[in-house]
């Protein structure tokens, strides 16, 4: 095996974990975390097995959408810190091994940016054409509203320069003009930028609206999947081995254009909103059907290319890929009530509620997450198993702050309660009293142990981010099993959705050089009989991962 290949392509095997600076370390106690707060976290996040940090919005912003609305993309919101901060969090990472990625938010910009009050001072503004514009709504604009609760047009009427102007999100939010080589030249210095400061790449926000042309009067010159590649080889000059991880929410043969159609060029990594899906549905059916459906609709990806998996994101759980009857399934499940719902296509909860505070379910389903081919994504406080705060509106009911201890607001910050930014999770079974770092430390049993233990597995077993991937076929459906072979390594990932224990067998082919199974992690028992078929034995909602023995396997 080339291992020194797999350092080239570091993002996947990598441990990703999704913050919000605002929620997770409050370091002068006014209320809002900070950069500086997070750099003293940074061992929290080492030890527990994280390479990269993605961070959420940290630029100035007026704050009506957690930051996603950004007046400046040069700069650090001064409530979070300084740019001298940053650079010391980043360096800091650097020196504990984990790298950082950030949000690119350049679909849109806050109607606040100098920018687009430029844009608004006349029609003869030079940045005017920044932004879409159009004296009447047009027929071929672009439809479906993302904010269905809050907006009723992606158009909005600017009276003192007489046209309508477009927003594929709130209304503050004006949509920059992609076929303008201004605004693309633009991205690219925002990019190089930050580049230069010390990420190692990007998260991009809403990738099909940013590359979107509908309702945009001029054609654009440059195709923009052309553009998308040319930004990518961009920041490959600049730093070779920086990312761009995309949120593309698209059924899979759309999404794979995002990669590049002729085999990679554009995005490294997508996050898997297709398989996202069908592990809720199938979970809450206790059957793998419709894991084993999504996994073989998954199109294939160029070798240094992969997908990105998580249980949940810090938007809504979004369902809308799945049909209304298999919708109503899992709310009903998950989130029966209506302010558990959202847009009435996602839920907002947190996976230990939706759960009931299963840990044998829970961990079945991060187990299940990080086995998925590509890699695990993790968003702050599911270490934990951290709940959502319903009293906190809309999406954000999961960006609660961090809890850290038992102490007053969890240990996030020693600011009155009044003054957080957010409230803590409240009550007695998930409150910070109960859920929190500090005593999870001391508890080999406890989430966080748990977590630490998946994670280690996670990167010792490179099969699953390099190797080539087939189910077991187990006859019972809720067993879900995948083999990974990379080299001459092997590894069985073997997952029992069911709430009562299963003992199964099923013949399997390839086994005639193992001379065993090697326990990685979980419970239950699988072995190889003389016939080569594999018998397993698993509990209600057991997990079990094993590696096969053979003679060229000497680790």
């Amino acid at each position: 095996m080339d291992m020194s290949r797999t350092s080239d392509v570091w993002w996947k095997n990598a441990i990703f974990y999704c913050l919000d600076v605002e929620t997770f370390q409050d370091s002068n106690g006014d209320g809002i975390g900070d950069f500086d707060g997070l750099a003293h976290r940074i061992d929290h996040l080492a030890g527990l097995g994280v390479t990269c940090v993605w961070l959420m919005p940290f630029y100035p912003s007026p704050n009506r959408d957690d930051g996603y609305d950004i007046m400046d993309y040069y700069s650090i919101d001064p409530v979070l810190g300084s740019m001298g901060d940053f650079v010391e969090f980043v360096r800091t990472a650097r020196d504990r091994g984990i790298r950082v990625i950030a949000d690119l938010v350049v679909n849109h910009t806050s109607d606040q940016h100098p920018w687009f009050k430029s844009a608004c001072e006349s029609r003869e503004s030079p940045h005017r054409d920044w932004y879409v514009w159009r004296d009447q709504i047009p027929e071929q604009g672009p439809e479906g509203l993302v904010f269905p609760d809050a907006e009723n047009s992606n158009w909005e009427w600017h009276e003192p320069t007489g046209q309508f102007y477009l927003h594929r999100f709130y209304k503050h939010q004006p949509d920059l003009n992609i076929s303008n080589p201004l605004v693309r030249d633009e991205i690219r210095k925002i990019v190089g930028f930050w580049l230069e400061i010390g990420l190692s790449g990007f998260r991009v926000d809403a990738v099909p609206f940013l590359l979107e042309t509908d309702g945009i009067a001029a054609p654009m010159a440059l195709d923009p999947h052309n553009w998308l590649r040319d930004l990518r080889s961009f920041i490959g000059r600049r730093r070779g081995d920086a990312i761009l991880l995309g949120e593309v929410n698209l059924e899979y043969e759309d999404v794979r254009r995002f990669y590049g159609n002729d085999g990679g060029g554009e995005l490294n990594m997508c996050l898997d909103f297709n398989l996202n899906q069908s592990l809720a549905l199938s979970v809450v059916r206790e059957d793998a059907g419709p894991l084993v459906h999504s996994l073989r609709a998954m199109p294939t990806l160029h070798p240094d290319d992969a997908w990105a998996h998580f249980a949940r994101n810090h938007d809504e759980w979004s369902l809308d890929k799945l049909t209304e009857a298999e919708r109503q399934e899992v709310f009903k499940a998950f989130g029966p009530k209506k302010d558990m719902q959202l847009f009435g296509r996602g839920l907002r909860r947190r996976v230990p509620t939706m759960m009931k505070g299963n840990q044998d379910r829970i961990r079945m389903l991060y187990s299940l997450v990080f086995s998925l081919p590509g890699a695990p994504v993790l968003f702050y406080g599911e270490e934990i198993g951290m709940a959502e705060n319903l009293d906190i509106p809309g999406r954000m009911s999961v960006r609660a702050p961090m809890q850290w201890s038992d102490k007053e607001n969890g240990g996030f910050s020693t600011a009155a309660p009044h003054d957080l930014r957010r409230p803590v999770v409240q009550g007695k079974q998930w409150g910070p009293a109960t859920v929190n770092v500090a005593q999870q430390e001391q508890d080999p049993d406890s989430m966080l142990n748990w977590s630490e233990r998946l994670i280690r597995r996670r990167r010792e077993t490179p099969e699953i981010a390099f190797g080539n991937w087939q189910f077991i076929p187990f006859p019972e459906p809720s067993i879900f099993g995948l083999r990974y072979d990379w080299a001459d390594r092997v590894v069985l990932l073997l997952h029992n959705l069911a709430d009562s224990p299963i003992k199964t067998s099923c013949a399997f082919d390839g086994t005639a050089q193992w001379q065993g199974l090697r326990h990685l992690l979980g419970k239950g028992e699988v072995e190889l009989q003389k016939n080569g078929s594999l018998a397993l034995d698993l509990p209600a909602y057991g997990a079990l991962w094993v590696r096969a023995d053979t003679a060229a396997s000497c680790i």
